[in-house]
Formats: C-alpha cells, sequence, structure tokens
C-alpha cells in the first residue's frame, strides 16, 4: 500500500512525495490506521524505521481536517522528548509534514531564551514538542494551557517513562481536562518501565512491537574490536583516513573524553566537531547544522545524541567507548542504517569495557560479531597511524580469517 492511497490530506501526500516517502515502513503502516481511529498505541520499534512519521501523519491530518482555517484555538498535541536535540528533530519533521496544512507545530525546549517561544506560543500553535523543564516553566507562568490538548505522545518512551519523568507524566495527564488519545513509541524497553506505559494508556490499547527479538535493525552491520584504551585514538585516526569523505559519528563516554578525542585528531589532520551537554544550546544545535550540512563529516558525540540525530546518509558509528547503559548502544548504532540506507557500526572495547560488553549482549540477547585482529596488524596500526591503507581493512581482515577457520574445518 502506497501512501497516495491513505484517506490523509493531499497536502501532506505532497509533503510526503516530496520527502521521498512513498510507502510506508512496518510502523507507520501498523500504527497509523489505530492512531487515526483515536486508539490509545504502545509501539516499539528498532531505531531508524520512522516511529516519528507513525504518530505526525495522523495527528497532523485530523487537525488539519477538523479545522477550517489556519486560524488556532489552542494546543491539540503535545509530544514530549526526553533531549533538546531530539526536540528539534521531531520538530523538523512535524514542521516538514504539515507544510500548506492548516496545522502549526512548533518545537519548545530549554537552554535558550524563553521569550521568543512565549511569542510564538501567542501567535497560536496546534502541537508543541516539548523537554518537559522548559514545558513546565512555561505552563507555570501562564503561557501554555493543556485544556483543548486531545493527544499526548511521548517519544523515547523508555526515558521519558524512567522514575525521574513518571511524576510529570502523570502531572500532565491530570491537566488534560478533556477525554484524550495517549501515544507510547520507543526502541527499546523493560519489564518494568512496560507495566508503568500500560498503567497510562486505557486498558484497550494497540500494542505494536516491530521485530522485538532483534533490537538492532538488519540493515546495520555491528561489530566489536579489541583495542586497548590508550590505543583507541590510533584505530580511529586510521579508520576516518581509510574512509574519506564518509560521514561518521563517533561515540564517547563524557564531555571529557569528547573534547580530548576531537583535540587528538586535530593534531593528526583530521578535523571535528563535538556535541555533549555541557555545551550552550546555541552551539549545540550549530554544531548539528554544520554536521548535516556536511561541513565537518566527523561527529563526537556523548549519549545525550544517542537519541537526538536523525542525519541522511551517515555511513558509520564508532563507539569510541562502550555505553554505560546496555540499551544506548542500541540508539548509538541506530544513527546509521536510517530509512532504507544500510550502515556499520563498530565498537572498540578495552579489557576494562568487558563487563560492559557481557551486558549489551546479554541486552541484545546474542553476541556481537568480532572483528579479528592479529598482533602483528594491531601494532603495526600503533606503529604507524597515519599511515593509510584500504578502506574497512580490519572488516577485510575478519573476513579473511574467517575464510581461513572454514578451510581448516574443512581439512
Amino acid at each position: 500500500m502506497k501512501f497516495e492511497q491513505y484517506h490523509i490530506s493531499e497536502a501532506i501526500k505532497k509533503n510526503l512525495s516530496g520527502l521521498g516517502f512513498k510507502r510506508p515502513t512496518d510502523i507507520q503502516f501498523k500504527s497509523i490506521p489505530s492512531i487515526m481511529k483515536g486508539e490509545d498505541v504502545l509501539a516499539i520499534a528498532q531505531t531508524g524505521t520512522g516511529k516519528t512519521a507513525a504518530f505526525a501523519i495522523p495527528i497532523i491530518d485530523r487537525i488539519h481536517s477538523h479545522k477550517s482555517s489556519k486560524r488556532t484555538l489552542g494546543i491539540k498535541c503535545i509530544v514530549m522528548v526526553p533531549t533538546r536535540e531530539l526536540a528539534l528533530q521531531i520538530g523538523e519533521v512535524f514542521t516538514a509534514l504539515s507544510k500548506n496544512t492548516r496545522a502549526k507545530a512548533f518545537a519548545l525546549y530549554g537552554g535558550v531564551d524563553q521569550n521568543p517561544q512565549i511569542e510564538r506560543l501567542q501567535d497560536g500553535i496546534d502541537i508543541i514538542v516539548a523537554t518537559p523543564g522548559r514545558m513546565f516553566d512555561l505552563i507555570n507562568q501562564g503561557h501554555i494551557n493543556l485544556e483543548r490538548v486531545e493527544t499526548l505522545v511521548l517519544d523515547e518512551a523508555d526515558h521519558m517513562l524512567d522514575l525521574g519523568f513518571i511524576q510529570d507524566i502523570r502531572y500532565v495527564k491530570k491537566m488534560l481536562v478533556r477525554k484524550h488519545q495517549t501515544l507510547f513509541f520507543s526502541a527499546t524497553i523493560n519489564k518494568e518501565i512496560k507495566k508503568l506505559a500500560f498503567s497510562q494508556v486505557k486498558d484497550n490499547a494497540i500494542r505494536i512491537q516491530i521485530s522485538p527479538e532483534d533490537k538492532v535493525s538488519k540493515k546495520i552491520s555491528h561489530f566489536v574490536t579489541f583495542v586497548e584504551m590508550d590505543d583507541k585514538r590510533f584505530f580511529l585516526e586510521k579508520f576516518i583516513k581509510e574512509n574519506p569523505g564518509s560521514r561518521i559519528i563517533v561515540f564517547v563516554r563524557t564531555r571529557v573524553r569528547a573534547e580530548r578525542v576531537a583535540k587528538a585528531m586535530g593534531r593528526v589532520g583530521i578535523s571535528s566537531v563535538t556535541i555533549h551537554g555541557e555545551k550552550e544550546q546555541a552551539d549545540r544545535t550549530e554544531v548539528m547544522a554544520t554536521f548535516k550540512a556536511g561541513e565537518s563529516n566527523i561527529l563526537i558525540a556523548t549519549d545525550i545524541s544517542a537519541r537526538g540525530i536523525d542525519v541522511p546518509n551517515v555511513s558509520y558509528v564508532l563507539n569510541y567507548d562502550l555505553p554505560d547503559q546496555a540499551e544506548n548502544y542500541v540508539h548509538r548504532v541506530g544513527r546509521t542504517g536510517r530509512g532504507v540506507n544500510e550502515g556499520v557500526a563498530i565498537s572498540f572495547c578495552s579489557k576494562k569495557e568487558q563487563p560492559r560488553l557481557e551486558e549489551i549482549q546479554g541486552f541484545l540477547n546474542k553476541k556481537i560479531e568480532v572483528l579479528k585482529m592479529g598482533k602483528e596488524s594491531y601494532a603495526h596500526t600503533v606503529a604507524c597511524a597515519t599511515k593509510s591503507n584500504d578502506a574497512l581493512s580490519l572488516i577485510r581482515e575478519h573476513e579473511a580469517w574467517l575464510q581461513k577457520k572454514k578451510k581448516r574445518k574443512k581439512r
């Protein structure tokens, strides 16, 4: 079934076509009809499968079809998200899909001056995509009224339903005086959080799971290779120089690590940009704009951006450090292989990080394929860090090793 066959606004169909979306993904195909019927939905699907459009399309269509003009009578939908980057990202999707419709969307987040946001709200908004902190500030100041809200969406529901957010969500739901629809979307969710989610929706809520057994999309080839902590910079340099022009996201554990890695790459002639929680929001926004525009192809990020980056054509994700939380592995590697594209993710694992690797593999319920490296190859990389070799040599070395192993078995 194609989008043009859906009973949605012609303007939305035109916007979808302009964005290159012809057919719905699995999560969109299963979610959109239920959302259009007004049912509560809990949806779990892998990263990069089009979850945002799955709820944005029916929400925009409903608001557009119920309005006779662009004049707004009040906020109809709240989309709550855990990070500023995700608020910006989802706000952009709503803006693109609502072009030439009567629905007006706006992203609301902290770290920037609130006055321009207040002015925008006073102009009339149908849909706000918001982080809890800034939204509650403006509610308490009387700038946001929730009396007309008909739909509440929680994106990255596992984070939003974390113990730090559940009270916020309950508070918001108490303020929704109208009968409303509740939608939960996430790539990962554990049993405890799932119980909390079920407690916030109607008993007959639609539950959708797409490929729950394999938490990482089949479009992503992901590997781990064993590299000592002090040697990681050499392997990162090698990989980047072997793949000139490729768009790469490098994930590290802390802001200090992000800046140190960026400086180390700068010393060997590799330009990069960094994003982490200690940067001002204006700087974070500028960094993302630079990366999206291709002005810098190397982004070094902490987990603050593991869920909020949707940049086309990210060829590789490199886990320079393994994440502290196993579920963040899924979100990190999901920054590549999005939509119809394929991607590769490689994790550098030191001896100290092996317990983390075991936790990640337990979370995935499967082993991550290991890229084997001989002692000579390892020593050569460290000794000749600035020397370029063939692209993806680690993967090719691994494939050669597998071939040798198969031949030995045959003998």
